[in-house]
């Protein structure tokens, strides 16, 4: 009989050599905040992100999540119509944002989606809910659904819109996840966050345009999103993110008291972590990711990340003398059989000692038990020449 040990094979591979670093530093009037590498899902920095808030129009983005889930499923197209209802219109409050809907008239989902999107319109968001679910509150339930799914612990959804509702409330580091989320799986849909203006053909009235509230959009042409938000008791709220080349960060913020301050610390976060922060790609060797097999129908066996083709870390910029070292740690031998896709290893990445980065490792293949004459064979063949 051979018994299970843990097995570890560990391996260093690259130095870099630079000198300094500076912390990010999340300015003072943010009262929760939380920056985020994409890519890695690493957090550099944290102020109070389990704090709950408001999400003001930050909902909006689940909003459009739903949709999109919609229309992935088939189940709606971007061309079908929703009727506009009274609730629809007669739901924006002095001061609020507005689609200036017309009851009863018929307007397109992806027309609405922008009026969601770019205006930040509560009717459009009403319209929408009514028209995926028959009643807003059913597509709250849609919302919160969804919510659990990813992981948004400390968040609960009373309405569609972000007003304010004190059973309406998220935290930054769940509107995060959420933003994530939006950018991985409807990158097709994505674009529509980073339009500047929609200009809508309403109904008794020439056409109206209206400028999207992120001003990060004019003020940097990387940022390309999300969604701002703003309510008395969370004030001024913000999801944005700025792509350049391969990389993108997320920052969230909230509790600013004025629209320039949160677009200020919105702008300092994102160019920080930008430029003090790398991402540094590693790439599977196809050696040190093959694990040997025993009494299988394959000899040895490669393991991935979940769909991915390299490794992405963070190191400080101007770090002095990091050194890399990856260890891959399994059970040897692995039981069988083996589902392709199933979890079989654990990789944690090390700089200078310090755990940087942990992921699961996926068999890339079946593997099934060789049959008992084989087993024989290799047993013998084991207990002779160990």
């Amino acid at each position: 009989m051979i018994l299970n040990k843990k097995f570890y094979l560990v391996f260093t591979l690259f130095a870099f050599y630079s000198t300094s670093y500076s912390q990010i530093i999340i300015p003072d009037k943010v009262k929760q905040s939380i920056v985020v590498d994409h890519t890695t899902g690493a957090i550099f920095a944290e102020k109070n992100a389990d704090q709950k808030i408001s999400p003001a129009s930050m909902t909006k983005i689940m909003t459009a999540i739903i949709v999109f889930d919609q229309l992935k499923i088939k189940k709606n197209k971007l061309t079908d119509q929703f009727v506009v209802s009274k609730k629809a219109r007669d739901a924006t409050k002095s001061g609020e944002s507005s689609m200036f809907l017309v009851p009863g008239d018929k307007v397109s989902i992806e027309d609405l989606l922008k009026g969601l999107i770019v205006v930040s319109g509560v009717d459009a968001s009403i319209v929408l809910a009514e028209g995926i679910s028959g009643t807003e509150e059913q597509f709250v339930n849609l919302m919160n659904e969804k919510a659990k799914k990813l992981d948004m612990i400390n968040t609960n959804f009373t309405n569609s819109s972000g007003t304010f509702n004190q059973n309406n409330y998220s935290t930054v580091r769940d509107i995060a996840k959420l933003s994530s989320y939006l950018i991985n799986e409807y990158p097709q849909y994505y674009k529509y966050f980073k339009e500047k203006d929609f200009i809508w053909s309403r109904t008794g009235g020439n056409p109206f345009k209206q400028e999207n509230r992120n001003v990060l959009l004019f003020m940097d042409e990387e940022v390309d999103g999300i969604k701002t938000g703003h309510l008395k008791d969370s004030k001024y709220s913000i999801a944005a993110t700025k792509k350049k080349g391969n990389r993108r960060i997320i920052v969230v913020v909230s509790g600013l008291p004025t629209m320039s301050s949160r677009a200020e610390s919105a702008k300092i976060l994102l160019n920080s972590a930008f430029n003090k922060i790398d991402l540094v790609k590693l790439s599977y060797d196809k050696d040190r990711f093959r694990i040997k097999i025993w009494n299988g129908s394959s000899s040895h066996l490669d393991v991935r990340g979940a769909n991915k083709e390299d490794i992405y870390v963070n190191l400080p910029k101007n770090l002095k003398n990091p050194k890399i070292k990856m260890e891959l740690e399994y059970e040897y031998p692995l039981q069988l059989p083996i589902k392709k896709f199933e979890k079989v290893a654990l990789l944690r990445i090390y700089n200078n000692k310090e755990l940087i980065y942990t992921e699961d490792l996926l068999a890339q293949k079946d593997i099934t038990d060789k049959n008992i004459f084989f087993k024989g064979i290799q047993n013998i063949n084991h207990y002779i020449w160990r």
